[in-house]
């Protein structure tokens, strides 16, 4: 039996503890959605980008997947290689 994407995620999120701990990881994601947007506008491939930075290329994969919090050296690095700017805000819960 096969299950579409969406309504698996419906079933799992109808769980509160689920849907919790989903919530708490989307700031995570932003930041590889950023990661991801800034070097798809700079028109690089993940082994370009890689080289740019001086990096590999599965390093730049768990940056934009989530599987990796950048620090902020590297977020700097990143930002330099795609000709982005870095903008950090803080607002009220």
């Amino acid at each position: 039996m096969t299950i579409a994407y969406e309504e698996l995620k419906g079933r799992l999120l109808a769980n509160p503890k689920v849907k919790a701990e989903y919530d708490a990881l989307a700031p995570e994601f932003e930041i590889a959605s950023e990661l991801l947007r800034a070097r798809l506008r700079a028109g690089l491939s993940q082994a370009e980008l890689a080289a740019k930075m001086k990096t590999s290329q599965s390093t730049i994969a768990r940056l934009e997947s989530g599987q990796t919090l950048p620090s902020t050296k590297t977020l700097l690095r990143f930002a330099e290689a795609t000709k982005s700017k870095i903008q950090v805000r803080l607002s009220a819960a």
